[in-house]
């Protein structure tokens, strides 16, 4: 009895293992952060970053399950300004680089907060070889 359903087990977790839906999926689009010293100011970023957009972008950006890596070559500073970085928090963004759907307005997150994490996403992208990169469309 315990042999079969062990066997049914193992069957299972390798058709979620190869499902396109395996949590495993996810780490197309996450990537491993090192986070060096950092400025005051992106000290207080990362503080505000992780307290209020890791729950989608994963702490320090480095992704989750429910949005993107902001520590990534196509969030360089020559692809997506600083910004755009505010017109995201402001006023959401439709799904065009990911397929995480589309990101909702941030109200709760202030212009000095967006500041901060602006500069805490630049010295992060910079620590990981992130530089600005002319955009070819």
């Amino acid at each position: 009895m315990y042999k079969r359903e062990g066997v049914i087990g193992i069957f299972v977790v390798g058709l979620l293992l190869n499902s396109p839906f395996a949590l495993a999926e996810h780490f197309n689009g996450h990537v491993n952060v090192k986070v060096g010293a950092l400025t005051a100011a992106a000290q207080k970023g990362q503080l505000a970053f992780n307290n209020t957009c890791a729950a989608c972008h994963g702490n320090n950006g480095e992704g989750s399950l429910q949005g993107p890596p902001l520590i990534h070559a196509l969030y360089n500073p020559g692809h997506h300004s600083n910004q755009s970085f505010y017109s995201a928090v402001r006023n959401g963004v439709q799904q065009h680089h990911w397929p995480y759907g589309n990101m909702p307005p941030q109200e709760g997150v202030g212009f000095s907060d967006m500041a901060a994490i602006v500069k805490f996403v630049r010295e992060v992208q910079q620590q990981n070889g992130i530089v600005q990169k002319k955009h070819n469309m």
